[in-house]
């Protein structure tokens, strides 16, 4: 279980390059990426995105006017993924508040609010909240994560995969990931998740593969892909399947390749820009050197060259994103592991 210090978890390893797959999901244990370090250009621009939720944190500790229970977890996960601590040092009174708005905000299990963009942002915090328990004392975490956790369980449509409300309805590949990811987390963190909604979420990522590019489709028809490929997906999938213990099934290799042979303007300008390269990193990291040292250097240059006079990239979930992805190497949050 990961309700252990955060201290003593930083030795097992942690976030991505020393991550390993959640041991309740992943096929094997090996490790198949080396420490990348950061450069100084990176950690500057990180310290200065996180600066910027330090100063804009809202008093009842969300952040933003839209999208605040999906921004709210975003900048706590930025700040966790430095290995910050809730309620201890520079940034621990932010990181408590914050943590307070989310347990807030829950409705029987639903976290959001009038901002909200239903299940995107349910996903997002509980991921947030699923990571904090590993760091945190606050006994009323492990409540919220578990009713939250059934609210994932009990929206889940007969397709296998999830949509924007919090009940059975139809479902697309991006929503659907980001349930998969906060459902991993949370398995890790010693919350129930049976094994048959891992079965049945991973085989509708597998029915929205595109096989002629290797690349995922938004939603599918009658069980199979319906429309073309798209990176932010594809990536979100190719994460959601590796993280359900499926590295080596072909969906997921078509996916890692897919993601691997975008174009170099992808790197610039794509759909959903910072969503799509917060998937897109995890999924090249947890394919190994070669993949995710290649993408790496690109995505870094790039958003060095996005970064605001402000510190941030734009909207609070924007500039979440953004250091998540640079953030890669740091290895604080479990959920990244593999």
């Amino acid at each position: 279980m990961r309700n252990i210090p955060v201290r003593r978890r930083i030795i097992l390893g942690v976030l991505i390059i020393g991550l390993s797959v959640p041991s309740l999901f992943a096929e094997d244990g090996v490790q198949r990426t080396s420490v990348t370090r950061l450069s100084a250009d990176v950690k500057k621009a990180i310290n200065q995105g996180l600066e910027l939720f330090s100063t804009s944190q809202n008093d009842n500790g969300s952040w933003g006017k839209s999208n605040r229970p999906g921004g709210t977890s975003l900048a706590l996960m930025s700040f966790m993924l430095q290995g910050h601590i809730p309620g201890e040092g520079k940034y621990g009174k932010k990181m408590s508040k914050a943590i307070d708005f989310l347990i807030s905000i829950e409705k029987n299990g639903y976290i959001h609010d009038d901002t909200s963009r239903g299940m995107y942002e349910h996903g997002l915090a509980t991921l947030a909240l699923s990571e904090a328990w590993g760091q945190s004392r606050d006994p009323r975490i492990r409540g919220v994560l578990i009713r939250a956790v059934n609210v994932i369980l009990n929206a889940q449509n007969h397709e296998g995969g999830w949509r924007y409300g919090p009940r059975p309805s139809t479902a697309d590949v991006s929503c659907s990931a980001m349930q998969i990811v906060a459902l991993a987390s949370a398995r890790e963190a010693g919350i129930a998740v049976p094994q048959k909604t891992i079965k049945r979420a991973t085989d509708y990522l597998i029915s929205a593969e595109v096989r002629s590019t290797g690349g995922f489709s938004y939603q599918t028809l009658a069980g199979a892909a319906m429309g073309g490929a798209g990176y932010g997906r594809s990536a979100a999938a190719t994460l959601g399947l590796m993280l359900c213990g499926q590295r080596r099934h072909p969906a997921a290799r078509g996916g890692v390749a897919y993601v691997y042979a975008a174009p170099a303007v992808n790197y610039q300008s794509t759909s959903n820009y910072y969503y799509s390269h917060y998937y897109a990193a995890q999924a090249m990291y947890q394919a190994g050197d070669k993949h995710f040292n290649a993408y790496y250097a690109k995505i870094t240059k790039a958003l060095l060259a996005k970064q605001k006079e402000d510190g941030g990239w734009g909207s609070v979930v924007d500039t979440g994103f953004a250091i998540l992805t640079l953030g890669v190497p740091y290895r604080f949050l479990p959920i990244y592991q593999k």
